[in-house]
């Protein structure tokens, strides 16, 4: 077993018209053990701005923690919220500067831009970004993932429909991966705010 699989987990986020939709799994384990079923893989780094990470815990709450203070340095140093663009280099050249002892986690970056057009990028554990029109994912399920989003996803969605499409899209991946799941968290970022929702999984 991939370090990356050890605990268990998968993101994925989605792009709407004018909004852009962000979930995540709850289950915490130790391979094939579950731990615990209240894990959190997304981070809310200001109201336009979310970032997924799966792969190894203890690494996802380092790079939380890290990302969380030079998010802060940034707004106290420029007097402004940082734009998911930069916060994206931001989080390559993290990841990059340790590629001889990586972190053991993907990031998922979602977010709004100045003009409420989405924003989606994935990277893997050195930092190498993959930008995306209509939705990325990373995880355990991350094949199932890729499967469900295509023949869920349709462009221009609006937030109801969304979240309607990103939830049964998760759903449907996480009832093929049995390192996955015990319930989805979802967050749906639009000019107007952040809607947080949970979903009920299979507990077996």
């Amino acid at each position: 077993m991939s370090i990356l699989e050890y605990n268990g987990g998968c993101v994925v986020a989605m792009a709407g018209k004018e909004c852009v939709a962000i979930a995540a799994d709850r289950r915490l384990g130790i391979q094939l053990q579950t731990l615990a079923c209240d894990a959190n893989r997304v981070f809310r780094m200001h109201d336009k701005l979310f970032l997924g990470l799966t792969g190894l815990m203890t690494d996802i709450t380092s790079l939380h923690n890290s990302f969380d203070f030079k998010l802060n340095m940034y707004s106290m140093r420029e007097g402004r919220l940082m734009s998911p663009q930069t916060f994206s280099s931001l989080v390559a050249s993290t990841l990059y500067e340790k590629r001889f002892g990586p972190y053991f986690s993907e990031p998922v970056i979602a977010g709004l831009n100045k003009d409420n057009t989405p924003f989606l990028c994935a990277m893997d554990l050195l930092g190498a970004a993959a930008y995306a029109d209509d939705f990325v994912v990373s995880g355990t399920c991350a094949e199932s993932l890729f499967g469900t989003c295509e023949t869920f996803y349709r462009p221009d969605l609006g937030p109801d429909d969304l979240f309607e499409t990103i939830s049964q899209a998760m759903l449907s991946a996480l009832d093929r991966d049995c390192i996955s799941g015990w319930g989805v968290t979802v967050h749906i970022i639009t000019p107007e705010g952040v809607t947080a929702k949970s979903l009920k999984a299979r507990m077996d």
